[in-house]
């Protein structure tokens, strides 16, 4: 992690998203309900300096884990599976990623999980940028259950604390912030 710890890394990711991706106004969230603000994590997980924050933040948070792979619902787990493959590969320590789609092609190999294969009994965990309800999350639980896969744990950068957590927990997952909204003062 080049000599920077994770609080290091976690105040540079701070400042980042409460700069670029924190938005005040109105807004409809996917979940249908209204808000004052909109953090949208793909205008830092987009950027080099936020992939790469993002992706060392959650090696270090799994380091201990050895998961199978790591992945999560397309759209806003893509930069980030994709950030976390490469950093994992120059620190010696890859580890597969994988996306679930909202539901299976319609040509081609017509997958709803696209990467490398997974197995019944592999060990998973799942990312994503912004939690609000979880739904995003449980979709993709949903698809991984189908082929035997096992969801360890969810990472997402931050947790809306708008029913996420109780959500996922119902589906006997714990959910892991790098923050909530309350460090924004929200």
């Amino acid at each position: 992690m080049e000599n920077q710890n994770r609080a290091e890394l976690k105040e540079k990711l701070f400042k980042l998203l409460n700069k670029e991706a924190l938005k005040k106004g109105k807004f409809v969230l996917s979940s249908g309900k209204e808000s004052n603000y909109y953090l949208d994590g793909r205008l830092i997980t987009l950027t080099p300096e936020g992939a790469y924050l993002v992706a060392s933040i959650i090696l270090e948070m799994i380091k201990d884990r050895n998961p199978d792979a790591l992945g999560g619902p397309t759209l806003g787990a893509d930069p980030i599976v994709g950030a976390v493959a490469v950093l994992s590969y120059i620190n010696k320590q890859p580890i597969k990623t994988f996306i679930v789609r909202k539901e299976a092609k319609e040509h081609g190999m017509q997958q709803q999980i696209e990467g490398p294969v997974l197995l019944s009994g592999n060990r998973v965990i799942l990312v994503d940028d912004v939690a609000t309800s979880g739904k995003a999350i449980l979709e993709a639980k949903q698809a991984l259950d189908k082929i035997g896969v096992i969801v360890d744990k969810v990472i997402v950068i931050v947790d809306r604390k708008q029913g996420a957590g109780e959500n996922l927990a119902k589906a006997g997952l714990k959910l892991e912030s790098i923050f909530t909204i309350s460090d924004f003062g929200l």
